[in-house]
């Protein structure tokens, strides 16, 4: 059965100002509960990460900020959120709800979370939404504990994983890929072990095109126990932030290339949402729900 990990605290109380990026987290577990596509029994709540845990990835010193509400007025302008308690213990179920998929990964092939994909922020620091890095709080539990020797990150969000590539670069049992715009966020690039740019206003052929050629080759060549999928749907044409020209359909596809390459490889799999950004919420709903579509099509 496929596993989702969800939790009422992820429905995050923002602001009017930051609360339409949010909305996604009530909305999509309702659409495919509503469609069929899963039951009530497919979801689970994650349990909330220990403090030891999180310091195998992020540092003592940003960790104290956090739990004590003492960032900066410059480190929560980084961030993008206007810090609350509630805010960082959010991100302590929701970084625990990957890892969890992982374990369900493990014994079942696939699992995702409703959340997650919050690459942007670095063992020191968090920013562009992101307080800690899902992805990389997993890897390190996993490794530290011997359920896998080696993971690719495969990260498709529009955006650069900027805070996963610096926090994995000297770690080579972990591969990050990043295939994301090359005139967007963030400014700076860190370096992944594999960065492919796009150009603004790309369509679906060459994106396509890129990633058929490019992921069969990595999973051959990384030989991953595990991969780590970052779903973004910020690609679409319509994506406010995003500058890429993808359809519905094209999306679609891409997260079918994904899916498609773990199943027939029998390589376990976890899937974090990432970002989407569309003006209308139907079409950021719709894309998400398609990589739940299909993980239920594919390997159920």
């Amino acid at each position: 059965m496929l596993k989702i990990a969800f939790s009422p605290i992820y429905q995050y109380d923002l602001d009017p100002k930051h609360r339409f990026p949010m909305i996604k987290y009530e909305l999509i577990p309702e659409q495919l509960l509503l469609e069929g596509t899963v039951t009530d029994d497919h979801f689970f709540s994650p349990d909330k990460l220990s403090d030891d845990q999180i310091l195998l990835t992020h540092t003592q010193c940003y960790l104290d900020k956090l739990n004590h509400q003492n960032l900066t007025a410059k480190e929560i302008r980084k961030i993008g959120f206007p810090m609350r308690p509630n805010l960082i213990e959010r991100g302590k179920y929701i970084s625990m709800g990957t890892y969890q998929c992982a374990l369900y990964a493990l014994e079942n092939k696939i699992a995702m979370n409703i959340a997650g994909g919050t690459h942007h922020a670095f063992a020191s620091h968090g920013e562009g939404f992101c307080i800690f890095n899902d992805f990389a709080i997993t890897a390190n539990l996993l490794l530290k504990n011997n359920r896998v020797n080696k993971i690719l990150i495969v990260d498709l969000d529009v955006h650069q994983g900027n805070g996963t590539a610096k926090i994995f670069e000297s770690e080579p049992r972990v591969f990050t890929f990043s295939m994301h715009g090359e005139r967007n966020y963030p400014t700076k690039k860190e370096r992944s072990d594999l960065d492919i740019a796009i150009p603004d206003k790309t369509e679906d052929e060459y994106y396509l095109g890129i990633l058929k050629n490019i992921l069969p080759k990595l999973i051959n060549e990384v030989e991953p126990d595990m991969v780590f999928y970052l779903s973004g749907v910020d690609v679409l044409d319509s994506d406010k932030l995003g500058r890429l020209s993808m359809s519905m359909e094209g999306c679609k596809e891409r997260d079918r290339i994904v899916l498609d390459l773990c199943h027939k490889n029998n390589i376990p799999l976890i899937v974090s949402m990432g970002g989407g950004y569309s003006e209308e919420i139907k079409y950021i709903i719709e894309a998400h729900a398609n990589t739940f579509r299909l993980a239920q099509d594919i390997f159920f």
